[in-house]
């Protein structure tokens, strides 16, 4: 039988995400983020898609880079104004009762004891259905507005990364039993404090002496997506992620991608066939295949290549204001986005890519295929990337708000359910369960699940 192709929504709480310039566009409504409405049509829109999740980008930062400055961004629109992702889940689990909410949390400048808290909040309040995209950030302009010079170099702060891991799982899986909480009337106990234990962290960057202050939700730790790329990334997606999105713009650097995030984790002492991976892309379609390309020739219009250049300069660390416009992309080492660029370089040995080619690629859609057609024809696009590369899905992204995720919904979803490669209804249960079938709680090998904290007698001796 061959495999379920997956979806989410790639979608961030500002006007202009992974397609620089399209907010122009007169039939776009991203200016309306600010609007609860826009994103509840779009919640019960994606739900009546089947789509696994909205995943919810988000940066600390504004992309300063280029021509070292934010008024290009500011001008362009590019990521900014932006608002939290977090705050959007209850507006959209309120209307929703099977999508799952990935919502992107740079690690790096929240304490972890605080975080656990908001994200099991979030968790019980969607019943189960929160995920967390675990980032480091990579914008100076974050760091320095969080008091510090600059980020930590990109290895170190997957370092910290990993021991701020360590700190949650305490908090999330062993600071409470399961049957703690008892709220027992009659004997006037609520909680058992037998049965919740201080989780006595004290490491390298962190000390947490205390108790989580919830009471387990539902999954207790929300699933976890990454999408770090570099090698480090790579070793701390194998060892933590339950599922991981890449970008690339040919399927040799996706599924390159793919077999290094499989044999991390198996490298880690996990299921590699347990490790979701997610592709980016952009699918531009319509009621037959000329009004598909009609509709990209259209978007194409709308591209602000600036804009774009922005982006690119955020993600790679590197100001491309400097660089002329037909000068070729060389693979250049950053503390920013390591990946950004090889990802180019490497897709088609035979191509040189410029940086006006790279600027006008990202303008729709991102890093990853913009793929144009009738129904059929993007279905057929869509098998031939999950056979060829071994990824289970899509992240994917939109041109036009919401005209792109309704399109989808509309023509391309009924069309992959006809040849059997789309769920036809949603398995009930906790994100956890739909996307990996083993119930709410984190798999057994999942290093999640092996903290220890002091033994009872140990805390009652410190």
């Amino acid at each position: 039988m061959a495999k379920q192709i997956r979806f989410n929504a790639f979608q961030m709480n500002t006007a202009g995400h992974q397609s620089p310039g399209l907010w122009r566009h007169p039939r776009d409504n991203s200016h309306r983020y600010t609007d609860p409405q826009h994103w509840t049509e779009l919640a019960q829109l994606l739900e009546r898609g089947l789509f696994d999740a909205v995943f919810l980008a988000d940066v600390l930062g504004v992309y300063d880079v280029y021509k070292q400055s934010h008024e290009t961004a500011l001008a362009r629109g590019v990521q900014v104004p932006l608002n939290d992702p977090l705050a959007l889940v209850p507006v959209m689990a309120g209307v929703t009762e099977h999508l799952g909410f990935g919502v992107t949390a740079a690690l790096t400048y929240e304490h972890p004891y605080t975080f656990a808290r908001r994200l099991s909040t979030l968790d019980h309040l969607t019943r189960g259905r929160i995920g967390w995209n675990i980032v480091t950030g990579y914008l100076d302009s974050a760091a320095r507005n969080l008091g510090q010079q600059r980020q930590l170099a990109h290895d170190e702060r997957y370092d910290l990364a990993d021991e701020y891991l360590e700190v949650v799982y305490k908090l999330w899986e062993k600071s409470w039993e399961d049957g703690a909480v008892l709220r027992d009337k009659t004997g006037g106990i609520y909680t058992d404090p037998a049965r919740v234990h201080p989780i006595g962290h004290e490491g390298r960057y962190y000390s947490v002496p205390g108790i989580h202050l919830s009471e387990p939700s539902p999954q207790r730790t929300p699933f976890l997506y990454q999408a770090g790329s570099s090698p480090r990334g790579k070793a701390f997606a194998g060892r933590h992620a339950e599922a991981a999105f890449v970008s690339g713009p040919g399927k040799g650097v996706v599924k390159g991608y793919v077999d290094k995030l499989r044999a991390a984790a198996a490298e880690a002492g996990r299921d590699p066939a347990g490790l979701l991976v997610y592709g980016q892309a952009l699918i531009i379609t319509g009621a037959n295949g000329q009004e598909a390309r009609e509709r990209h020739a259209e978007y194409l219009e709308h591209v602000d290549v600036e804009a774009a250049l922005a982006l690119l300069s955020g993600w790679t660390g590197v100001d491309f204001s400097r660089v002329p416009l037909d000068a070729t992309i060389d693979y250049i080492e950053s503390d920013a986005g390591r990946s950004a660029l090889a990802s180019f370089t490497t897709a088609d040995p035979n191509r040189q890519w410029t940086v006006r080619d790279a600027a006008r690629f990202i303008g729709l859609g991102g890093r990853g295929p913009v793929l144009v057609g009738d129904a059929s024809e993007v279905a057929d696009q869509l098998e031939d990337w999950v056979d060829s590369t071994g990824i289970d899905g899509f992240n994917l992204a939109f041109a036009v708000a919401h005209e792109s995720m309704r399109d989808v919904v509309d023509y391309i979803v009924p069309e992959l359910q006809r040849r059997g490669r789309y769920r036809t209804a949603y398995t009930p249960g906790t994100l956890r369960h739909k996307l990996a079938g083993h119930g709410p709680r984190l798999a057994a090998s999942h290093p999640g699940t092996q903290v220890e904290i002091p033994s009872r007698l140990s805390e009652e001796a410190l």
